[in-house]
């Protein structure tokens, strides 16, 4: 005995049947410290969650949803120090602020939302040698919050 209103998939997503496109610009980068790829390798993960997971269609302007991001933080912070108090651990925290706009369910938007997520690396490792490893979990973390936060509404 099933029951339907027709917005809810098995992939947890809650879109209206008339909601059909969405678009998600390029990611902003404002981070005070660089990192050349993460908005581009965002971006994609982003579009690439949304392609495998819902039905809609992407377009370049006007869909009926739309997800701009921007990264707004990119810090790397010591967490554990030795008694020596040299640095054993680091942190890599990225954070992204979203405003996820739905043109035809205007109560489903989410505005000015911030996530982070960080992955932790031994002090002996240089930022450069793991940077890649990290942001690769990273954005699959703030992918999956983001997602959840917008068209999972969880």
């Amino acid at each position: 005995m099933v029951a339907s209103c027709g917005i809810y998939s098995f992939t947890g997503t809650s879109i209206q049947a008339d909601v059909n496109t969405i678009t998600i610009p390029y990611v902003e980068y404002k981070a005070l410290r660089v990192n050349p790829s993460l908005a581009g390798d965002l971006t994609e993960a982003l579009k690439e969650k949304f392609r495998k997971l819902t039905r809609l269609e992407q377009v370049d302007v006007d869909g009926d949803l739309e997800l701009v991001c921007e990264v707004s933080g990119y810090d790397v912070k010591a967490t554990a120090v030795t008694a020596d108090e040299q640095a054993a651990q680091n942190r890599l925290t990225v954070t992204v602020k979203i405003d996820f706009a739905n043109k035809k369910y205007p109560e489903d938007d989410v505005s000015n939302k911030s996530f982070s997520a960080y992955e932790d690396f031994d002090a002996t490792m240089s930022l450069d040698a793991v940077e890649a490893t990290l942001c690769e979990t990273i954005i699959e973390k703030l992918v999956e919050d983001i997602f959840n936060a917008t068209v999972a509404q969880w």
